[in-house]
């Protein structure tokens, strides 16, 4: 990891690149859309059904992830990204860290596009959820199932679930599910992989 002295000797690593740069992408994107009136997550950072002929389409996919409504949005879900993706970096690599966040990003956007018409998905709660299930399972024997996977799956997407069915709000409860359900699948296929 590369480093650099900072002021009177103290020395700055630039430790998690692929949580750092997502950060940063989703700050810039919150930036963007200040700039123009909330014109930027409309057309970037925003999945909702729209042609697939539209290359701009093939962009929100991904693009809806860094997109937030607002400053108390983009810091909840950057708190939680700042705080599990470098312990899952540094466990998995930044290729694989990027692949999860990929993989939830355009699963989640293709759900939105292709069986939810009339709504819309913007934010990275479902990385967070992808995150957070990742990281229950990673200190694990190879032949087991934590407990800690198991309580989390039932207090996170337990929740989920029920306010999912009992709550109408502005949150995508089905986007958190599936972050959820990606990333344990994810971090069961990875375990295996490394076997």
């Amino acid at each position: 990891m590369s480093q650099r002295k900072g002021y009177r000797g103290l020395k700055f690593e630039f430790n998690a690149p692929v949580t750092l740069g997502f950060v940063g992408i989703c700050l810039a994107a919150m930036v963007a859309n200040i700039l123009t009136g909330g014109a930027a997550n409309h057309l970037l950072f925003t999945v909702y059904s729209a042609s697939f002929l539209n290359p701009l389409t093939w962009f929100r996919l991904v693009g809806h992830s860094f997109g937030h409504m607002d400053w108390n949005h983009l810091i909840n879900n950057m708190m939680m990204i700042l705080l599990l993706g470098p312990m899952l970096e540094e466990k998995y690599g930044s290729g694989d860290l990027a692949i999860v966040i990929l993989v939830t990003a355009v699963l989640e956007g293709l759900v939105y596009c292709l069986l939810l018409p009339g709504q819309a998905l913007l934010g990275a709660s479902g990385v967070v959820f992808a995150m957070i299930l990742l990281s229950s399972i990673t200190r694990t024997r190879d032949d087991a199932i934590p407990v800690t996977f198991l309580l989390v799956a039932i207090l996170y997407i337990g929740r989920e679930v029920w306010q999912g069915l009992t709550l109408n709000d502005n949150i995508s409860h089905l986007g958190h599910i599936m972050g959820g359900a990606i990333g344990a699948a994810l971090g069961f296929a990875l375990k295996k992989a490394r076997g």
